[in-house]
């Protein structure tokens, strides 16, 4: 609501305000600063967080993710890796101490983006897994193809908005294995509220006939440098059908280091 509402003050601007470059549909941590120049071009970034404790209570945790975007004429292509796990200190009612992994997830996905006629417009395919040890579903792939558009295109906000449909294969930790039909929507909210700090808003719907998988994310970054950024972020993962002994939503918070090249 708060990402919609953003929308709403940012499209009251009027038409002049929008520009024409549409250069992908998903952006970097931070927002835009320019126009992306004809040709062949790669930007990447790599953003990388770690906790650790000790004392009464002892752990390690890490988050990590790249993300590759390779921008053409006519191709706009994006490749994005993420892992995550958290690994704990327990000790046992005779004073032993052993380490216990509580959370191991990795996702893979590639999105084939071609630039259409008009600017901001695109067809895509895109496709991905998920393995999650200790989720709802321990493995989650899907593959979806559609038509994208930029809503809005201004210098310091882009708002963009996919939908298609597709197929998806999992196995819950109950070990049954479900597959069907989907329709993937998914919109993306980014705004460059100053020189040194931008916001994000993502979210990702995909409706089968058994389950409903969602993805949301929130980010707030702040510039340290030319190629270091600071993100705060919070993720949600939820799931309408799962296990008896699972909980349908999967929340993370994190404080991560993101390098920009």
């Amino acid at each position: 609501m708060f990402a919609l509402a953003l929308v709403a003050v940012a499209g009251s601007a009027g038409a002049d305000d929008f520009r024409d470059s549409a250069p992908s549909s998903t952006y970097f941590t931070q927002a835009p600063t320019k126009t992306i120049p004809q040709g062949s071009n790669w930007y990447t970034s790599a953003e990388l967080g770690a906790i650790t404790t000790s004392g009464n209570t002892s752990g390690t945790s890490v988050t990590g993710k790249i993300d590759a975007r390779h921008e053409m004429r006519n191709w706009s292509n994006e490749y994005i890796f993420s892992g995550y796990f958290k690994e704990d200190d327990v000790t046992d009612d005779d004073g032993n101490r052993t380490k216990t992994r509580s959370a191991e997830r990795y996702s893979l996905s590639a999105k084939a983006a071609f630039k259409l006629l008009e600017d901001g417009n695109r067809a895509f395919v895109l496709g991905s897994h998920v393995s999650d040890k200790f989720g709802a579903y321990t493995r989650y792939s899907s593959l979806a193809v559609g038509y994208g558009t930029q809503l809005l295109g201004r210098e310091d906000r882009t708002f963009d908005v996919e939908v298609g449909p597709g197929v998806f294969h999992g196995v819950t930790s109950a070990g049954e294995t479900e597959s069907g039909m989907t329709v993937r929507g998914a919109a993306q909210l980014r705004w460059r509220v100053s020189q040194s700090a931008a916001f994000s808003q993502t979210v990702s719907v995909e409706r089968g006939t058994s389950n409903m998988h969602s993805i949301a994310e929130t980010s707030l970054s702040t510039k340290i440098n030319d190629t270091m950024q600071m993100k705060a972020a919070f993720s949600a993962r939820n799931d309408t059908n799962v296990p008896e002994e699972k909980k349908n939503t999967d929340t993370q918070t994190s404080l991560t280091l993101v390098y920009s090249f």
